[in-house]
């Protein structure tokens, strides 16, 4: 009997990626998209796609019961602005917003957890058949890291470990050991931005020195099940756009979304990678 596994859909590659794996090896995937964010290529991975306005819970889960489906997991993005406003909840979903202390995303997350455990559904790691795209420790791509640049990371790593436990964002930006931009609610790749808009006014004003440095981590206490850390061949590309020079993200813990696009990115770019497990990683 094909094994079925539910997939909670949300936009950009993490998703397909998933879906693509599991196809592959033979189960049959049954896709909860969201109207206008899960991208349609899913599609053609999937035994089946329902599409759900966000906000919809008791229907989801119908879907999945009358499929059989016992296992499920959430893969992609679902941008900030689309969770605090237009959203139009049924009436589960609405007790399920009144029960929560805030609208983090680890609470928000984990209350769907538990509405879809109450209903037999269990909520497994998002990185479920990705496992061999787990970031090892180590450098993955470019030059060996300097003193001066294992400080800095060090700096990086304690300022993103303090933000990602106040369940602000994952990722700073630096420069010689100076937090340019952190990042809040508009993700990764504008915080990157962002950054790469704070140096150019500098050097404009005559500022010497070297680039940027991104250090992106994982919650204190990540949950596995939702919003692991990811990056792929696009944060490379942006990257290089803003002027930055190196990317150090949290070894076992963050997704390399395509790790042959991301390499031959990481080469062209001439962008340096560094896994790190912990601030001994820099010493």
């Amino acid at each position: 009997m094909t094994e079925k596994i539910g997939l909670i859909a949300g936009a950009g590659s993490f998703p397909l990626l998933f879906a693509a794996e599991a196809k592959k090896a033979g189960r049959e995937v049954f896709v909860v998209g969201l109207k206008d964010i899960t991208p349609k290529e899913i599609e053609q991975y999937a035994a089946e796609t329902r599409y759900f306005r966000l906000g919809q819970v008791s229907a989801p889960i119908e879907f999945l019961k009358e499929r059989g489906v016992n296992k499920i997991l959430m893969a992609g993005s679902v941008p900030h602005v689309s969770i605090f406003g237009g959203i139009m909840p049924d009436l589960r979903a609405a007790k399920l917003m009144f029960r929560l202390k805030d609208k983090k995303a680890n609470a928000l997350l984990g209350a769907v957890a538990d509405e879809l455990a109450s209903d037999g559904i269990e909520l497994v790691s998002s990185a479920t058949m990705l496992e061999h795209l787990l970031l090892k420790p180590g450098l993955l791509a470019g030059k060996k890291l300097s003193g001066d640049e294992l400080r800095c990371a060090a700096f990086g790593w304690k300022a993103a470990k303090t933000l990602a436990a106040l369940d602000i964002g994952l990722t700073v930006v630096l420069r010689e050991r100076v937090v340019v931009a952190a990042e809040a609610q508009e993700g990764t790749d504008a915080c990157i931005k962002r950054a790469g808009d704070v140096l150019r006014q500098m050097r404009e004003r005559g500022s010497k020195g070297s680039g940027l440095m991104v250090v992106k981590v994982a919650r204190p206490d990540q949950d596995m099940r939702f919003d692991l850390p990811v990056a792929g061949a696009p944060t490379l590309y942006n990257m290089k756009e803003a002027g930055a020079e190196i990317l150090v993200l949290q070894a076992g813990k963050t997704l390399i979304l395509g790790m042959e696009e991301f390499l031959a990115a990481a080469k062209k770019t001439g962008i340096t990678v560094f896994g790190a497990e912990s601030e001994d990683s820099f010493k």
